[in-house]
């Protein structure tokens, strides 16, 4: 997770209980009404990125199916033969539904792309990586040499039962995944990506849930299409700036950055990145910058989120709700943390009904749980309306999903309050439409 996100989620966090007095005081006490929103740092424990390509859903637990390959057998082979991966899971569609025809399981290497596998009537799925008998693949993907490794970058460029990689076995064999993602292919539908990265032969095999997405003329983009056309010097120094900020180079990086707006002021991207260097020692700069690439490209959704951020670091939730219902109506899919900020935004607002619609979206489309604040914030949520065997449980995940978090002895405090107010047989959950 990116360093200014984890700030915001304290910042989220420590709002929160101060807006709690006398949450469960006594015998069926009520929450104050005038709450606010609240979820854990997650420094510890996230892992994911803002701005640019979204890899976010739910990951239910994947039932038992006769359609599924059998896991292999723990067995341990032999020192330098490549132990075979299995990875099962399951693509819905948005709306909770199973596709209506057979998709395609493709693994993305470094930019490279290769089928593994199909799902089943019901969109399960269980692939052997790099066992594709049977499996057709693309032209593009036949005539990709990086599938099999890439000489440029060290690689033999021999086959190996995973590829990407030269050939090799325990966690050398392993580690070819480090830059390797999954996805679902559908035509007219855009996949979340689930990552690869330290995933063992051992390891539980359910990557969980990977959701499709309809693709609309209309949407946002995650890649500025207005910065494709920066001319070459500009490139030139964007591209520079991308290798000094490779190398923490942070003060080159700027310049560059600088420089590339200055021959094209239309440069989103340049403006964007120059944005998130500045978010820690120049907020107010930080926000020109991310304000400069929303007017250069209006679709690029990338610095909608960090400019979110920085009004949450602020507590300006009029402007974080107005932001993020912008960003949300340009791609309502890639960041999961649009919905965390608009859910806390209108948490603080007193909108309560809709700070849970946003939150549970949140929490539907953050298939890697890199944003378990949101299961916190749920909890608080249902909590207020005294819900509170609802409240518990979603406590109890954001703790097992972020053990280790800044506030999660809070949390556990919290939780303890609540299962005290149900053992003494406080107020009831209010009852559910159905």
């Amino acid at each position: 997770m990116a360093p200014q996100i984890v700030r915001v989620m304290i910042v989220v966090a420590a709002g929160c209980w101060l807006l709690q007095p006398g949450f469960g005081q006594g015998r069926g006490g009520a929450t104050s009404s005038g709450g606010s929103t609240g979820t854990g740092s997650t420094g510890s424990t996230g892992t994911g990125s803002t701005g640019s390509t979204g890899s976010i859903g739910t990951k239910p637990s994947l039932p038992n199916t006769t359609t599924n390959p059998t896991n292999p057998s723990n067995t341990p082979q032999p020192s330098g033969v490549p132990q075979p991966i299995f990875i099962s899971g399951r693509v819905l569609m948005e709306d909770g539904n199973p596709p209506d025809e057979s998709v395609t399981i493709e693994r993305v290497c470094g930019g490279s792309t290769r089928a593994e596998g199909y799902t089943d009537s019901k969109g399960y799925f269980g692939i052997h990586l790099g066992q594709t008998q049977g499996v057709i693949q693309d032209a593009s993907e036949l005539g990709s040499d990086r599938a099999y490794g890439d000489p440029a970058n060290g690689s033999s460029g021999q086959r190996s039962s995973l590829g990407g990689g030269p050939l090799g076995g325990g966690a050398n064999s392993e580690m070819r995944l480090m830059n390797c993602d999954l996805q679902a292919r559908l035509a007219g539908y855009r996949s979340q990506l689930v990552s690869l990265a330290n995933h063992r032969a051992m390891d539980n095999p359910d990557i969980g849930t990977i959701l499709l997405h309809r693709m609309s003329p209309t949407e946002g983009t995650t890649v500025s299409t207005a910065s494709l056309m920066a001319p070459k010097e500009a490139k030139r120094a964007f591209d520079k700036g991308m290798e000094a900020a490779k190398k923490k180079k942070w003060d080159e990086a700027a310049k560059d950055f600088q420089k590339a707006v200055e021959l094209y002021p239309g440069y989103a991207t340049a403006w964007y990145e120059l944005g998130r260097l500045q978010m820690a020692s120049a907020p107010d700069s930080a926000r020109i910058s991310f304000e400069c690439a929303m007017k250069a490209d209006p679709k690029y959704a990338a610095p909608y989120v960090e400019l979110a951020a920085i009004e949450v670091q602020a507590k300006k939730w009029k402007e974080v709700a107005q932001i993020t219902d912008r960003a949300i109506r340009l791609d309502s899919f890639d960041y999961p943390e649009l919905f965390f900020f608009n859910a806390a935004a209108n948490y603080y607002l007193k909108n309560s009904e809709v700070a849970e619609k946003n939150v549970r979206l949140a929490v539907k489309l953050d298939n890697q749980h890199r944003y378990p604040q949101s299961e916190y914030l749920l909890g608080l949520i249902l909590a207020q309306r005294h819900d509170f065997a609802a409240a518990a449980e979603e406590l109890r995940a954001y703790l097992k999903l972020a053990p280790d978090a800044e506030d999660a002895a809070t949390a556990k405090q919290k939780l303890d309050q609540i299962e005290k107010i149900t053992a003494e047989g406080g107020a009831p959950a209010p009852k559910q439409d159905q």
